[in-house]
């Protein structure tokens, strides 16, 4: 028969604690993760609102803000949009305005099918006019991708809790039955 000296360290204390103490920090943790996810979709909201659409005025096609450039023309290809609000921002742009643009009205990215310069023409049967434009789009997978880690986060921690109780219950009944 094992006593519990065998279970016991150096201080006294059963490995038992110490493992349940580790499952109670990292149910936690997770609990706390999946809240969080939740509360500040607001702030990440907001922050995105103002930040794409500076960046999209200011550092488009700028020298040194490759990067930038490309992420703007991946997200507006991917997601199949034009301008943060729409493509009407792009006449603010400091790169329509510049000879760098070439004329043109808005970026390649913008257009349905790229090709070199097709931004010249903003035609809606070339251009992408999403109403709310690439903010709503990126609003939207934010907040769906926000709410599945919010409920991974949640779940997971209370599919813990729910094992947690019942490794105890069985621990518990297997003692009393083994006697």
């Amino acid at each position: 028969m094992v006593t519990e000296e065998q279970y016991t360290d150096e201080h006294g204390n059963t490995i038992v604690k110490k493992y349940f103490s580790l499952l109670l920090l990292i149910f936690l943790i997770e609990l706390v993760a999946g809240i969080l996810a939740c509360v500040y979709y607001q702030r990440l909201s907001e922050e995105l609102k103002q930040n794409l659409n500076k960046t999209m005025m200011e550092n488009y096609a700028d020298p040194g803000e490759e990067r930038i450039t490309y992420s703007i023309d991946q997200l507006q290809q991917d997601f199949k949009c034009c301008g943060s609000n729409n493509s009407a921002d792009w006449q603010y742009s400091a790169y329509i305005h510049s000879p760098a643009s070439g004329n043109r009205l808005v970026p390649d990215s913008c257009c349905k099918t790229v090709t070199v310069a097709c931004g010249q023409r903003d035609h809606p049967s070339n251009i992408y006019k999403v109403e709310g434009g690439c903010i709503t789009i990126l609003e939207q997978a934010l907040e769906d991708h926000t709410l599945i880690i919010g409920a991974v986060g949640i779940g997971a921690a209370c599919l813990q809790a729910g094992l947690r109780r019942g490794s105890c219950e069985t621990r518990i009944w297997g003692t009393i039955f083994a006697h």
